[in-house]
């Protein structure tokens, strides 16, 4: 691999990668089970705004008010808003590796993430991402959502690095080959090993006797 086409950044999603989904269709399951709610109702109406709600142009107190209390409720927002947030559990064996990576090899780490605001905050700051993150490209930020090839382009910018010095991480195999289609290398997240051995294969070999 020569000098031009040493991978120096990782692009990484937070939810599938990092760690859990935030707010997907099993965690609102689990809230119309809990809140006793009518699930095709409460779909459809997500699915309304969700994207608007992704990419910043309304605050979860706005989304709430749309998809779920839209009528009197037994319950409160902020019994439902902490509901959301309890659903994020984190992915220590990816944390970990990312951390020990940027070491090894002095990598800038950005996440490129379609969430809306306040989970996006709340998901950064309460598992540290700011430990080991150095850009955050999220779609609330922005206001550009994966799979729009824009996202990609705008964090190349940020990043100041050439599409062949990335290797984007994402659990979503499309947002992958979008990424792939502007020279990005690609890593469909299933697993942490065969993540890690498609890594290997960028020349991000893992030794573990660096961190203790």
């Amino acid at each position: 691999m020569n000098k031009t086409n040493k991978i120096t950044c990782l692009f990484l999603d937070i939810g599938g990668v990092l760690l859990s989904d935030g707010w997907d269709h099993n965690a609102r399951k689990r809230s119309a089970v809990k809140f006793n709610l009518d699930v095709p109702e409460m779909e459809g109406r997500h699915h309304l705004i969700f994207e608007t709600y992704e990419e910043g142009k309304v605050t979860m107190d706005e989304y709430l008010n749309m998809v779920v209390f839209y009528k009197e409720r037994s319950f409160t927002k902020a019994q439902f808003r902490s509901f959301i947030f309890a659903q994020t559990e984190p992915h220590p064996d990816m944390i970990e590796l990312v951390t020990k990576l940027k070491i090894e090899y002095g990598l800038k780490i950005a996440v490129v993430s379609n969430e809306a605001r306040e989970l996006n905050d709340f998901r950064i700051r309460t598992f540290k991402l700011d430990d080991f993150v150095d850009f955050y490209i999220s779609s609330c930020f922005i206001h550009l959502r994966k799979p729009d090839a824009d996202i990609f382009r705008m964090s190349l910018e940020i990043a100041h690095v050439l599409p062949e010095q990335v290797v984007f991480i994402d659990d979503q195999p499309l947002f992958v080959q979008i990424a792939e289609g502007l020279g990005i290398r690609g890593i469909h997240h299933t697993d942490y090993k065969s993540t890690l051995a498609q890594l290997a294969a960028f020349g991000l070999q893992h030794n573990e006797r660096v961190i203790t």
